[in-house]
């Protein structure tokens, strides 16, 4: 059985990745209309991974019994103007989703909910990458960015970039 409140954090955290889709696909939309369809492609598959990552969410809820509540989704709030802003918008919220999942493992760990806390071993493992590519996103954009062949070819290398799905198995 999980405890009340960890399955309150779990629940919620079903919302916050659902937005995070919300977002990407809200930065994917940004660069499609500027003409960067590589950058599009990127935070389109980026929200692929966050939809999963809230169907993993949900089915570790149900595999505990408990029932998931779905709340409404914001609107993204992050304001696009400049086209390095999607990428500083990312990142700090790479780090704020790092920040939730570190409050569910504490607040698992308060309880000694080791199969919770096993469960978010991946996640914590997950956002560090998250974090490393977000940031990785804003160097290359730095040092290529105000280079139109530059940033062409970087739009190219991310247009590259496929989906594939979390290997997490529950």
């Amino acid at each position: 059985m999980l405890d009340a409140k960890v399955a309150e954090l779990l629940n919620a955290q079903v919302n916050k990745e659902f937005y995070s889709a919300y977002l990407y696909l809200d930065f994917s939309n940004f660069y499609t209309d500027n003409g960067l369809e590589g950058f599009a492609n990127w935070y389109k598959i980026q929200a692929q991974e966050e939809r999963d990552h809230a169907l993993l969410f949900m089915k570790y809820l149900q595999n505990n019994g408990h029932k998931v509540t779905l709340d409404a989704i914001d609107k993204p709030d992050k304001e696009l103007k400049e086209l390095a802003d999607p990428l500083h918008g990312g990142y700090e919220h790479e780090q704020l989703v790092t920040s939730l999942i570190h409050s569910i493992y504490e607040a698992a760990d308060n309880v000694k909910d080791f199969r919770t806390m096993q469960f978010l071993d991946w996640f914590v493992k997950e956002q560090g990458e998250e974090e490393t590519n977000a940031e990785g996103l804003i160097k290359k954009y730095d040092l290529f960015g105000s280079d139109p062949r530059a940033l062409y070819m970087l739009d190219n290398e991310l247009g590259g970039r496929v989906y594939s799905a979390p290997s997490l198995v529950l």
